[in-house]
């Protein structure tokens, strides 16, 4: 019978709130800046003290800054946080049927420098030139700024292991995608659905009206079909990652046009 360690699944927990408590305070700063610690503290219900910590770390690694002092309300007047934008850059990588696009942006999203190549039906050619253009970023940016990378592929991804299931534009089956370029380059890769990571992009940088939301399905027309399904803010994926992919589905067996795969 095995065993179960209880002290290493209490870490690994512990880890994983630290680290989502991590994520929410960068972002509430990142949309809602200027904005000081007691508001992220009463917005997000965390404790003062752990949102204290949280941002001292953030400022340690260079994500925020602070920018002075906001409007007393009778006591001590409140701290002013920001994202340091230029504090780290990541590097994107949109693979689609006819073209592949390899980019550099800030913490802000904006695109600080970007290359592209014809999408190669080889996979191991293709994520060779995604290496051949990132390794010429990291050259780029020697003072290390470079924190990880996120890649994009239509089709059924799995992000938890970093492989490409099924890419049916070019049969591509079971291929480790950030197995491949963190072996090359020595950074976090993060792969996932390209309708999944466009509904993420409009739900962390896009018009209010979207960004406000919490719910809601972003439809992908491009060579294929997909939706990206949020759910409370957070990436709906299904089984093997499998929901919103509803482009192969049958709706005429004598259809003129046959499917790509």
């Amino acid at each position: 019978m095995r065993r179960i360690d209880l002290k290493k699944v209490q870490t690994a927990r512990l880890a994983t709130i630290r680290d989502i408590n991590r994520q929410i305070v960068l972002n509430y700063v990142r949309e809602r800046e200027p904005i000081s610690r007691a508001e992220i503290a009463r917005e997000t219900a965390l404790q003062r003290s752990t949102v204290s910590a949280i941002v001292d770390s953030l400022q340690n690694d260079g994500l925020v800054e602070e920018i002075g002092e906001g409007e007393s309300t009778g006591g001590r007047p409140p701290t002013l946080l920001r994202l340091r934008t230029a504090g780290a850059i990541a590097i994107g990588a949109a693979v689609t049927p006819s073209l592949t696009i390899v980019a550099t942006s800030d913490l802000a999203g904006r695109v600080l420098r970007q290359k592209q190549f014809s999408t190669d039906p080889d996979p191991h050619r293709t994520f060779s030139q995604v290496i051949d253009c990132i390794r010429e970023f990291l050259v780029e940016n020697k003072n290390g700024s470079i924190e990880a990378i996120g890649v994009s592929l239509p089709g059924l991804i799995d992000p938890s292991t970093g492989t490409a299931i099924y890419v049916p534009y070019f049969k591509w089956r079971d291929f480790p995608v950030a197995g491949m370029i963190s072996s090359a380059t020595g950074l976090p890769v993060t792969i996932d659905n390209d309708a999944n990571a466009v509904a993420l992009a409009e739900l962390w940088f896009g018009r209010p009206e979207v960004s406000d939301a919490r719910d809601f399905i972003l439809v992908l027309v491009a060579e294929g079909v997909g939706t990206g399904i949020v759910f409370d803010g957070q990436i709906y994926r299904g089984e093997r990652g499998a929901a919103g992919e509803f482009g192969h589905m049958i709706i005429g067996a004598d259809a003129p046009v046959p499917c790509s795969c």
